[in-house]
């Protein structure tokens, strides 16, 4: 950090401000050297740092500093407690600090769409509430250390494939409501420090070029005061992104866009004054990153991996149990799978972490019990050189080596009480840069798992996967134990759940379907010609399921506890604020202290406008001991119960009586209540397409219109005072056609100006 102070703008040359728009390198960005200001540097690194030691590239090919490797986000969420995540967000921001990091690359919190997305593990949800939710906690973490955030990718950037071109195309509706919601209430709740536009197009415009996106929606409607940054060659035509509020093109252009926007200022197809704005942007992060203190001495890195498997803890999500979990020190165990020992903790790709150590399962079961045996069972293929982005395959190895690893498993398998089996998805099967093509675990793996089930009756699944895996064997297991990504103390902490040191709480925030074809994007991921239609709509995630009554393996906030929990009838009222407080009692029936995450939904069953069967609106994670019950205030927002109404472009509230359903899952809900909400004022603008229902129903122009309708041909043919399907519909510019004269329709739309 430098001690000079920042100069305003209007002190820089012509040259010095188109600088300022791009990066010096791959990590910084540009100072100003006739004014002593020096550069800062921005990082990867969602779940962790990755600061990149020497001459590093952004690839990760090249060694980074040693860091505390927490959770990725597929994990973090699943603890459904953003209090953990802001933990988790402040022990990373201390790390940059450190580090003298200005801005990490991070949170992620856009939607996943497919389970196919390659990049899901840096996602949080299906769901924008809890994406939304989640990511605001680690924005508030990271940046009371003083250091800032980077919220990404903005936006419906849903798919790595063709991802630097293809164009999400989206209704209005479905982007406010899914696809920008998280962006905004992180944006509205925490000020992250910087955006990051996304490599794609939305309905054919590069995100880092679209005035209407980086402007109109990010800065007047949502308030947001930071920078806006592109993705790693994101930018397309920089005078077009400066023009659109795209501030910062990364990683460094050589000069040529510097140049590009200094030649068009000069030709005047540039005004000056957006050069001044970005540039301003930029002087402003500058001076914001040298306003934190120094920071002296290094973190407490035993401190910070304690923090990390506490977080990887209360991650895991039991998705089932026969009584075969927690298991006893006492039992002898065999340990199946070469994850137990090589655990694989992170995904590939940008946000690639240097830890500081790894856990790795097989040792911390080791730790507890003392009859533990060890076979391999299969082999995981080496990751890629680098950080995993290419997609490239391992030679598997000889049909006899898995013949022999497996014969191994089931003779272990046969010696034990319990067999706990280690199964998942490669480096080399997800990834940024490359979508998955299935959801399938690998057939050698699952051929191991057919043999130990057959060997041994007390079988339990533990998975490490970013994503969404097909589960054709939940029903022949005892357990199943869904770990997901757990960062680099997730060997302990996996340890930690089986034994019942820690009764595991955390939940889903995705839908595990049976079939990858029951999935809502399944016969439009990932598009063609460089277009991706949306064609799912509002329908993502559980909404799509509930609405069709699909069956799913396993539902959205679905996780089971060691411990029983019982969720009273719900009340609702409208709160002082204009949104809704649920109040309801848990109770924890079982032996054992344990948590419930409590959840509400939302639904609008008289609502005149398509809706979904229900949406999580509040929830919260309550800790309970035996036998002890406590009452618990879920407030849903206001702003939480509005629908995009694409006729106003705005966001409205509808008047009427509100269903709350609380539960510990989407198809588990357990009380209901009904609630009336005061509405906004919904009115129409009048034009010569809208209906006669509609002009009709105006409040402004109504009865002007039943008086002036009345008396002509048209009142005769079709009645203005009775509802009638076929005049109803008819458009005000059409009803010339039937004696209606032209004069009286200009007045009518007119009289609603």
């Amino acid at each position: 950090m430098s001690d000079t102070t920042v100069p305003d703008v209007s002190e820089l040359t012509l040259d010095e401000k188109a600088a300022l728009t791009s990066g010096l390198d791959f990590w910084h960005l540009k100072g100003v050297e006739r004014l002593g200001v020096e550069p800062i540097m921005v990082t990867d690194g969602p779940h962790g740092l990755r600061k990149q030691a020497g001459e590093a590239d952004h690839l990760g090919l090249n060694a980074s500093v040693p860091a505390t490797c927490f959770p990725p986000a597929v994990a973090l969420g699943s603890s459904w407690d953003p209090e953990v995540t802001a933990r988790v967000g402040a022990a990373i921001g201390r790390e940059a600090a450190i580090e003298d990091v200005a801005v990490v690359l991070g949170p992620g919190v856009n939607i996943k769409r497919s389970l196919l997305g390659g990049r899901n593990f840096e996602y949080f949800s299906e769901d924008p509430f809890i994406a939304s939710t989640m990511g605001s906690g680690i924005v508030r973490g990271i940046q009371s250390q003083g250091v800032g955030t980077s919220l990404k990718h903005f936006a419906a950037n849903n798919q790595e494939t063709d991802r630097m071109r293809a164009s999400s195309e989206v209704d209005a509706r479905t982007l406010r409501e899914i696809y920008l919601r998280a962006f905004q209430g992180v944006v509205e709740d925490e000020q992250p420090w910087t955006v990051m536009c996304s490599y794609n197009r939305i309905n054919g415009v590069y995100a880092s070029e679209d005035p209407w996106l980086l402007t109109h929606v990010l800065r007047t409607e949502w308030g947001f005061e930071g920078l806006v940054m592109s993705d790693w060659g994101a930018s397309n035509i920089r005078t077009e992104g400066v023009k659109a509020g795209m501030d910062l093109e990364m990683p460094a252009s050589g000069g040529l866009t510097d140049a590009q926007l200094v030649a068009a200022v000069k030709d005047g197809s540039l005004d000056e004054e957006y050069l001044d704005i970005v540039a301003q942007r930029a002087l402003d992060l500058i001076r914001k990153a040298g306003e934190r203190p120094a920071v002296s001495g290094g973190f407490d890195a035993d401190e910070h991996h304690a923090i990390a498997r506490e977080a990887a803890a209360r991650s895991i999500v039991l998705l089932k149990n026969d009584g075969v979990l927690p298991l006893s020190a006492s039992q002898s165990i065999a340990v199946i799978g070469e994850f137990a020992a090589k655990p694989r903790f992170q995904g590939g790709g940008s946000s690639h972490i240097n830890p500081t150590r790894v856990d790795a399962a097989l040792d911390a079961i080791r730790e507890v019990a003392s009859e533990v045996s060890y076979s391999a069972g299969y082999v995981v293929p080496e990751a890629p050189e680098g950080i995993g982005m290419s997609g490239a395959k391992a030679p598997k190895p000889a049909q006899s080596v898995l013949d022999a690893l497996r014969d191994e498993a089931v003779a272990a398998a046969k010696a034990a009480d319990v067999a706990v089996v280690f199964l998942g998805l490669p480096d080399e099967d997800e990834s940024e840069g490359f979508d998955r093509e299935h959801i399938d675990l690998p057939a050698e793996q699952l051929a191991v798992l057919d043999a130990v089930i057959e060997a041994n009756e007390r079988v339990v699944v533990v998975l490490s996967n970013g994503s969404v895996v097909a589960l054709p064997f939940a029903e022949r297991v005892s357990g199943v134990l869904e770990t997901w990504l757990l960062g680099q103390a997730g060997g302990s902490a996996t340890a930690d759940v089986l034994f019942g040191a820690v009764n595991p709480s955390g939940r889903l925030t995705e839908t595990i379907p049976f079939r990858l074809e029951d999935s809502p994007a399944f016969t439009s991921f990932p598009g063609e010609a460089s277009r991706v239609h949306y064609g799912e709509g509002l329908f993502v995630g559980y909404r799509w399921y509930d609405a069709r009554a699909i069956d799913v393996r396993f539902p959205f906030g679905f996780g089971l506890s060691y411990t029983t929990f019982e969720i009273g009838a719900p009340t609702a009222v409208a709160d002082a604020d204009g949104g809704i407080a649920v109040t309801v009692s848990v109770t924890n029936t079982g032996d054992v202290a344990g948590r419930e995450v409590v959840q509400a939904y939302v639904s609008v069953p008289e609502s005149s406008v398509v809706r979904v069967p229900r949406e999580l609106k509040a929830f919260a994670s309550v800790e309970l001991q035996p036998g002890e019950s406590r009452e618990v205030v879920l407030s849903i927002r206001r702003r939480d119960l509005a629908y995009w109404e694409v006729r106003t472009g705005a966001w409205v509230v509808e008047d009427g009586a509100y269903r709350v359903e609380v539960g510990s899952s989407s198809r588990d809900l357990v009380g209901a209540a009904d609630v009336a909400v005061a509405g906004d004022e919904l009115v129409l603008p009048v034009t010569r397409d809208s209906v006669v229902s509609e002009v009709l129903a105006h409040p402004v122009v109504g009865d002007l219109a039943r008086e002036a309708l009345g008396k002509t041909a048209f009142g005769e043919l079709f009645s203005v005072d009775e509802p009638n399907p076929m005049g109803d519909s008819l458009p005000l510019g059409r009803l010339v056609s039937f004696g209606v004269d032209q004069a009286i329709v200009d007045r009518i739309i007119a009289g609603a100006a």
